[in-house]
């Protein structure tokens, strides 16, 4: 990856959260305005560096029911957008997200769940035993075992909750928290941006029926970094080794 360059003046982390929420607004309200969609900006997509201009970064599930762009009525080089399965953080989210954030110079990062996510269904019907004898793909128990934490978490939380399909919404915003704590564990670099406040990492969960995106408590996004702060296994060095 090239070295970060001279950052170019952005809106506040605070400005563009409320982006975002009234981008959300109209796309619910069925008034999208559909910026930066015209052909004048695909040809200065063609001249310019994304830097100059993405404003968010976004790490979504690959469910076709997500449409980040459209969800936010964003258009080209305005977000940053990673998709993978339950919205997880392992290695190369994390690297993508450190690239948008750092590289991509975007001032909020939002960790996007969403209602109905299939991969936290799987694996919260793995946790009870569901598919026991079952065959999977060699690379899927993997993703699933990213996610099971957060399952797991959610069963533990509300033990009252005997329907097994009751819990996956629990699940699914316990998966957001975990893919917030995973980052902060790997990134260092995160860390500090955050820290010092040119960044922000925001929650939500995306309605697949309504289109509405719930903002979880920002509160819990800093509880999660004073917690992973005292955490001795936390990732300390922000750079790649010599070589690399």
């Amino acid at each position: 990856m090239p070295s970060a360059k001279k950052a170019t003046k952005k809106p506040s982390p605070d400005k563009v959260m409320e982006m975002l929420k009234a981008g959300n607004k109209r796309f619910v309200e069925g008034k999208s305005e559909h910026p930066h969609m015209d052909a004048a900006r695909l040809t200065q997509a063609g001249k310019e560096d994304q830097g100059d201009h993405a404003y968010a970064t976004v790490i979504a599930c690959s469910d076709s029911r997500v449409p980040v762009e459209l969800l936010f009525d964003a258009g080209v080089m305005d977000i940053f957008v990673i998709r993978v399965a339950g919205n997880v953080c392992n290695t190369d989210e994390v690297g993508s997200i450190e690239y948008g954030v750092v590289h991509v110079n975007t001032p909020v990062l939002v960790v996007l769940g969403h209602t109905q996510c299939g991969a936290v269904t799987a694996t919260t019907h793995a946790v009870q035993g569901y598919f026991y004898g079952v065959a999977l793909e060699r690379n899927i128990p993997p993703l699933i075992d990213s996610i099971k934490p957060a399952v797991q978490r959610a069963m533990e939380n509300h033990p009252d909750i005997k329907d097994d399909d009751a819990i996956i919404p629990h699940a699914v915003e316990e998966n957001v928290w975990k893919g917030i704590e995973d980052l902060f564990m790997k990134s260092p670099g995160v860390r500090n941006m955050v820290k010092a406040g040119v960044v922000k990492v925001a929650g939500a969960i995306y309605d697949v029926g309504t289109g509405k995106v719930d903002w979880l408590p920002e509160s819990k996004v800093l509880d999660i970094l004073k917690k992973i702060e005292a955490n001795p296994d936390r990732a300390m060095n922000p750079m790649a080794e010599k070589g690399h």
